[in-house]
């Protein structure tokens, strides 16, 4: 009899383990193709997962920005969301390490120390409650803006715009004494109509699929910031499904990411020459000029790490894999 019961326990919380509809936001619109390829990866979970599993997206801000999205998670109405890193910074600080200004020089320096460095991000997020499944570039963002900004002090004249849920980027402009605007990015298309802001940094592919090449002239030839997004699903609702079914999702969506992230630089390269095309003029800062922005910059790490945005140790491995690298160069600048 106790046996019975034990296999009839075993039996019922299979089931319970079993059944799961995910409900996932993001900002990226209907037709893109970071919602063409999850949807990809939606339908082949849902197929080998004889329809255990299931994703239901709300695309294009529907569900709000990043913001809105967290909260609604946090409150059980959704159960995840594609954000840009910047978001989930509260659950782990140390996941903006990449966004550091003006710290990347080249995508072969990016790809070394994210080779390093991906799956302890993915690592520190899965602790602080979120499952993820790899990181999609967002590229390298560039100052874009309707009038034109080589030097710091021009740029402190200027209307910036920085995103309103993003603690590591305000502490970041400090240390080049500017003033910025907080705006969601939903909000900041009619910023830039308005002219409650003039000053964007974004990636190309960012800049043209949210439309804010139309209302940009300039671009500052140097990478400011490098952008990534995630996946990321809460993890008490991810451990609901059976261990089988999170390593299906895993696999598959792991897979899916690492396609998006290969898709995202070609597209950030057509993206740029897509702008240079529209009439948008690229603007080159002198050595001098550039000197001075990475002074700046060079002060940023440490103001990060006395505000409690990033430890100390995160940026150590950062600088010391940069170093690694560059000592192996012929030269730093490509």
């Amino acid at each position: 009899m106790i046996r019975i019961i034990t296999i009839l326990l075993i039996v019922i919380l299979a089931d319970q383990a079993q059944a799961m509809r995910f409900k996932i936001a993001t900002l990226s619109p209907e037709g893109s193709v970071w919602m063409e390829k999850m949807r990809e990866g939606a339908e082949e979970l849902a197929r080998k997962t004889d329809n255990r599993v299931t994703i239901k997206y709300y695309p294009g801000g529907v569900m709000g920005d990043d913001k809105a999205v967290l909260r609604k998670i946090r409150i059980g109405q959704l159960h995840g969301g594609a954000v840009v890193s910047g978001s989930l910074s509260n659950f782990y600080p140390d996941d903006q390490i990449y966004s550091l200004p003006l710290m990347f020089r080249s995508f072969k320096e990016v790809d070394y120390v994210r080779k390093h460095l991906d799956q302890r991000i993915a690592q520190g997020l899965e602790k602080g409650g979120f499952v993820t499944f790899g990181i999609a570039e967002g590229g390298f963002a560039y100052v874009m803006s309707k009038v034109p900004i080589r030097t710091v002090n021009e740029m402190r004249r200027q209307k910036v715009w920085i995103p309103d849920n993003d603690p590591m980027i305000l502490e970041a402009v400090k240390a080049f004494d500017i003033t910025p605007f907080l705006l969601s990015i939903a909000d900041v298309r009619v910023g830039l109509q308005t002219g409650l802001i003039n000053t964007v940094t974004t990636p190309p592919i960012g800049a043209v699929a949210l439309q804010w090449h139309t209302q940009i002239k300039y671009l500052m030839y140097e990478p400011f910031l490098y952008i990534y997004g995630v996946l990321a699903v809460d993890r008490k609702a991810f451990e609901k499904i059976s261990p089988d079914d999170q390593r299906l999702f895993r696999e598959i969506m792991g897979r899916i990411f690492r396609e998006l992230d290969r898709l995202n630089r070609e597209d950030n390269v057509n993206a740029l020459e897509a702008l240079r095309k529209q009439g948008v003029e690229f603007i080159k800062p002198s050595g001098e000029e550039l000197e001075k922005w990475y002074a700046d910059a060079r002060e940023i790490p440490k103001r990060l790490v006395n505000a409690g945005k990033l430890s100390q140790n995160m940026v150590n491995t950062l600088e010391n894999l940069l170093k690694d690298y560059r000592s192996k160069q012929p030269h730093t600048h490509e």
